[in-house]
């Protein structure tokens, strides 16, 4: 099991920086792959980024060259840099992990959100 606590979130005008954080404990097993997620008012749950083992990342086109993802596996973190923040960037910011491979997108263990608020 992997247990999650996202943290960060919160109100900023277009433009602007967040970091968000992830604590992260449980069995590394389950982290194969780590990512975030986001669900907009009235929108889908949608994928955002993801990081491997390997360090290899990816993005959704719509984040691209604003967007950062890493971790820190000394302090079981991951983070999101998200900057140039876009009103349509609002979103419940959700931390997830998986036992699969990244491309698989099938997110297993998942934290409870931090709100995100881009006013234009």
């Amino acid at each position: 099991q992997v247990q999650l606590v996202e943290s960060g979130g919160g109100s900023v005008q277009a433009g602007g920086s967040l970091r968000l954080s992830c604590s992260v404990s449980g069995s590394y097993y389950f982290r194969r792959c780590m990512g975030w997620l986001r669900q907009g008012p009235g929108k889908e749950r949608e994928w955002v980024s993801s990081i491997g083992t390997d360090g290899s990342t990816s993005y959704v086109d719509s984040v691209k060259g604003r967007f950062t993802i890493s971790q820190d596996n000394a302090k079981n973190t991951l983070y999101l840099q998200m900057n140039s923040l876009k009103p349509e960037d609002t979103a419940m910011y959700y931390c997830a992990a998986t036992l699969s491979d990244c491309y698989r997108r099938d997110f297993r263990f998942w934290g409870q959100g931090t709100q995100v608020t881009v006013s234009s």
